[in-house]
């Protein structure tokens, strides 16, 4: 079964291919929420005077692995926040802008699994 990290690749190649701004604008933006959660933040880990002076990565920490549920939430709050800013542009008379950001969520939750 291919996850959902996975999907959202495949899907930002066919909307590259295709030249479909609002599909890659949502789904770089998830793919990378993605990738930040799976950060080390900086405290974690401190390189020694060793590790800097040694080959290019030595100091790297390993990152988090994130489960399918994991990245499911991640997606989930993507969602949500843009339909939240897409009615505080629609309330403050902004359409464009929502309905992009409505145009963009309905994007990504094509890839959220049926709840």
């Amino acid at each position: 079964m291919i996850g959902i990290r996975q999907a959202l690749r495949t899907a930002l190649t066919d909307a590259m291919r295709a030249r479909d701004k609002t599909a890659m604008a949502a789904l770089r933006s998830a793919i990378a929420a993605i990738d930040n959660a799976e950060s080390v933040p900086v405290g974690d880990h401190r390189a020694s005077a060793i590790e800097l002076a040694g080959t290019l990565g030595a100091a790297e920490a390993p990152r988090k692995v994130l489960t399918e549920d994991d990245i499911r939430t991640i997606l989930q709050c993507e969602v949500a926040d843009r339909r939240a800013a897409a009615q505080e542009y629609q309330a403050a008379g902004r359409m464009d802008h929502a309905e992009k950001l409505l145009r963009e969520s309905d994007v990504l939750d094509r890839y959220l699994p049926l709840r």
